[in-house]
């Protein structure tokens, strides 16, 4: 039996890796950039982050 249930107390924060920070000066978000942030989402009080699915656009040439 699980009796680790910490995500019952989690602060769980979702969050699209191309919008959220990029490192590289082009305007999209990557996973550095989002690395670089982890302190400030720790001093938000976040314990998981949920990363929203990433693939390219059907669309996109």
């Amino acid at each position: 039996m699980i009796t680790d249930l910490w995500y019952k107390n989690a602060i769980v924060y979702c969050l699209s890796v191309e919008s959220f920070m990029y490192s590289n000066g082009d305007g999209v978000g990557d996973f550095r950039g989002l690395m670089r942030r982890l302190d400030y989402l720790h001093g938000l009080g976040v314990t998981a982050i949920w990363l929203m699915p990433f693939q390219t656009s059907p669309g996109a040439r």
